[in-house]
């Protein structure tokens, strides 16, 4: 692993800096040795469109090096080495040939079923294979699942993992399963899969993704003096965070109506984005610490009032054909916390978040109270506002209040921004799989939900009629 190196990745030709290694925690370990990485459900849409390109962005930066790596498809589907490599070639950019033909090479193709142990052992077979020909001087054999299937095959899948694929007891080294979201449909199927997974794994070797999750907010919050006397109820009035999408189910209303923008979208990113923002600063950065402070915030949030919840279901989402007609998952939603401590007493946040909307974003929207005795009578233009764009085109901005260029006593709103393409040209940002997939082979965690973090997370736990459906009936 080149890990943070500055040095020139042999593959690219160019600096392996990036945000990626920017924020490397001395304490993490610095392990070795043969790395095979497993992508199960390797022909859906989640592994072409996600898990695939992340890494291969990682394999272009140099986090990830052709002579210590290897790459396993798993399906269903039957396919050969060659079918799995063409069917993700056109999802792989910004690349030249030779370095794409490079990648493409690590990629192997095992066939099986989810449920049984003969596609699993030909699947251990093929991984030992490849550990045995790297001649693995240090001894250290790693092996990460990441798991790009539906919640409802985890059980099954972990469990053939555990009886026919870990890292043998005899080798140094580790197993690691990621494990997508939504992390079941409610706070039962939750507690069943936390309690399923936790007989098979050690919370160690679980990491459950959510691609929101970001250091970045970890930064500002806690290392910029600016924001330390003003992050709490004396001066902020509102938290806003958005999520908007301007395109529909497009064919996956099969999928989306099991779970709905709630479990989707709110119940995991935005409260993990919620988090972020209210919690209090950890004793440290290791993970455990960041962990501990996500939980104390959730569960200081109060339950839930039916009239701070609006939710709603755009027209003609019943279109989809894979969507029943008489379906009311809403695909939009709103709803207000509100945290129960002394920083943020009386302080909503505001969680909105929609498909089939005007535009697409994600953001984080901290609008502060009025300035006391307003002498200019400026207060219609409006508060100031820092603002935070997760997506797309990265960005913060301060909307400040100042006086109009001319002779006359004049103001009006304008922006202090940062946006991340001008200010850094000449660096690549990583997408969200690409940070976490490589926090998983460093094995930090903190930015992946733990166990008692998902089961406070719940939503029906703050508000118990946030059961799907029963806030549309009401």
């Amino acid at each position: 692993m080149s890990g943070g190196s500055s040095q020139s990745s042999p593959l690219s030709g160019q600096s392996s800096f990036s945000p990626l290694s920017s924020f490397k925690d001395l304490e993490l370990s610095s392990d070795s040795g043969c790395l095979s990485i497993v992508v199960l459900g390797a022909s859906g849409d989640l592994a072409k469109k996600k898990t695939f390109p992340a890494l291969f962005h990682l394999f272009q930066q140099g986090f990830l090096q052709s002579g210590e790596v290897h790459i396993f498809g798993y399906a269903r589907s039957n396919l050969s080495d060659d079918g799995l490599r063409e069917r993700i070639r056109g999802y792989l950019k910004g690349a030249s040939d030779e370095h794409l033909s490079q990648f493409l090479q690590l990629i192997k193709y095992v066939s099986g079923s989810y449920d049984s142990g003969e596609g699993f052992e030909s699947l251990n077979k093929e991984i030992s294979e490849y550990e045995t020909s790297k001649n693995n001087k240090s001894g250290s054999y790693r092996r990460l699942f990441y798991l790009a299937l539906p919640p409802s095959v985890y059980p099954s899948v972990c469990k053939m993992i555990r009886s026919y694929c870990m890292n043998p007891s005899s080798h140094a080294g580790w197993t690691r399963v990621i494990v997508e979201k939504p992390f079941g449909k409610d706070l039962d199927s939750a507690e069943e899969l936390s309690a399923e997974l936790g007989k098979l794994f050690e919370e160690e070797q679980l990491y459950r993704i959510d691609h929101y999750l970001g250091k970045e907010l970890l930064v500002l919050r806690f290392a910029n003096r600016l924001f330390l006397p003003l992050w709490n109820r004396d001066n902020i009035a509102n938290v806003q965070i958005v999520f908007k999408e301007d395109f529909g189910t497009e064919g996956r209303g099969g999928y989306f109506d099991q779970y709905g923008i709630i479990r989707d979208i709110i119940q995991n990113h935005l409260l993990q984005v919620f988090c972020l923002v209210a919690m209090e600063k950890p004793v440290s950065l290791k993970p455990e610490h960041i962990r501990d402070e996500k939980v104390k915030v959730l569960q200081s949030v109060e339950p839930i009032k039916h009239e701070e919840v609006v939710i709603g279901q755009y027209d003609g989402y019943k279109d989809d054909p894979t969507v029943p007609d008489d379906s009311n998952t809403p695909t939009y939603a709103s709803v207000v916390l509100r945290v129960h401590n002394e920083r943020w007493e009386g302080v909503p946040f505001i969680l909105k978040a929609g498909k089939a909307l005007n535009s697409r974003k994600a953001e984080i929207r901290v609008q502060f109270k009025d300035a006391p005795g307003d002498i200019f009578r400026c207060k219609k233009q409006g508060r100031n506002e820092f603002v935070i764009r997760l997506q797309p085109s990265e960005a913060m901005y301060m909307k400040l209040t100042v006086k109009k260029p001319g002779l006359e006593m004049a103001t009006e709103q304008s922006e202090l921004d940062l946006s991340y393409g001008m200010r850094y040209q000449d660096v690549k940002i990583p997408e969200a799989y690409e940070r976490l997939i490589l926090d998983t082979i460093r094995g930090d965690q903190q930015h992946f939900v733990r166990r008692d973090e998902l089961r406070v997370c719940d939503l029906p736990c703050i508000c118990p009629s946030f059961a799907m459906g029963s806030l549309v009936d009401n």
